[in-house]
């Protein structure tokens, strides 16, 4: 097996077991130099939201670039970047406090998946809103990574979670992110296109029975996504486990209709547990996928 390869499934596998690094997360640390470096290159252009992406994202990828290729080093570098384990717990959390009747509990809680305002949601309205992250997130968090990391190693890797974070920080409609987050934004949506796709794709080979219908609801419902990618992976999601997804969200109070993603019956808490085991399914084939494609890069190189 090629060192790609290895260290892509040691670090899939380490992601598996142990989450997300407790302490001194180097995400974290990568986070803490965006926000001092914003310090000097703000100014509400979209010139200088570009300037400041590319010497961050630049800068990973070098400092990537410069690491050893090694197994261990791939595997540290996807272990680092993946958010596989992290996501199900949180999706878990919500649900176990929907099962107890704590409301308002899971109103808090889901905060930490989803940007929008939860304060009066129901508990249908809150289950809909983690599995729509778990389906968007997964694809962002563990698909997309694996893709990179099969095409460009660490460097890929390393560069992918920066545009990821990057867009988590900067990349909002707001007045003050609006043309400075727009490159960030806009990197996000192209680095995880491939990867929206490859979910889908995914999501058939686990679910085959219902492949047909999922082609269908993507093709008619993705479009209607105001995002590029969380629109095919949702309503893949949504086919899949056959509820519906979409509607109507408030963020930070401007009310967003969003198209229907699906024909199934409404969320309800329970899909919290299926749709983190389709979750790992689909986790699963895109990890068989991306060592697959490393062993293929590897092959071509020799």
């Amino acid at each position: 097996m090629s060192t790609r390869a290895a260290g892509l499934l040691a670090g899939y596998l380490a992601d598996r077991v142990l989450g997300d690094p407790r302490r001194l997360h180097p995400v974290a640390g990568f986070g803490c130099t965006a926000t001092a470096l914003e310090k000097l290159t703000y100014r509400p252009t979209r010139v200088a939201g570009a300037a400041h992406v590319c010497v961050l994202v630049g800068a990973v990828a070098f400092a990537g670039r410069l690491l050893p290729r090694h197994t261990v080093v791939v595997a540290a570098a996807t272990w680092t970047v993946l958010g596989g384990r992290s996501l199900e717990r949180e999706a878990l959390a919500v649900h176990d406090l929907l099962a107890r009747g704590d409301l308002n509990g899971a109103r808090v809680r889901v905060r930490n998946l989803v940007g929008r305002d939860t304060s009066g949601l129901d508990a249908a309205q809150v289950a809909r809103a983690a599995v729509e992250s778990v389906a968007e997130n997964g694809s962002d968090a563990v698909v997309a990574p694996l893709f990179w990391g099969a095409l460009a190693g660490t460097p890929g890797l390393l560069a992918h979670r920066a545009i990821n974070t990057l867009d988590a920080m900067i990349g909002h409609h707001t007045p003050r992110y609006e043309q400075f987050g727009w490159a960030a934004a806009k990197l996000d949506d192209l680095a995880n296109w491939p990867a929206a796709r490859v979910s889908v794709l995914c999501t058939m080979l686990v679910h085959p029975r219902r492949a047909r219908s999922i082609v269908a609801t993507v093709r008619r419902d993705a479009p209607a996504h105001p995002s590029p990618n969380a629109g095919p992976v949702e309503s893949a999601y949504a086919a899949a486990l056959g509820v519906r997804l979409g509607g109507t969200n408030s963020y930070h109070g401007a009310v967003e209709h969003r198209g229907v993603l699906g024909d199934g019956r409404a969320v309800a808490p329970d899909d919290l547990l299926r749709v983190v085991r389709l979750h790992r399914r689909v986790c699963g084939a895109a990890l068989a996928l991306s060592v697959a494609a490393s062993l293929g890069v590897s092959a071509l190189r020799s």
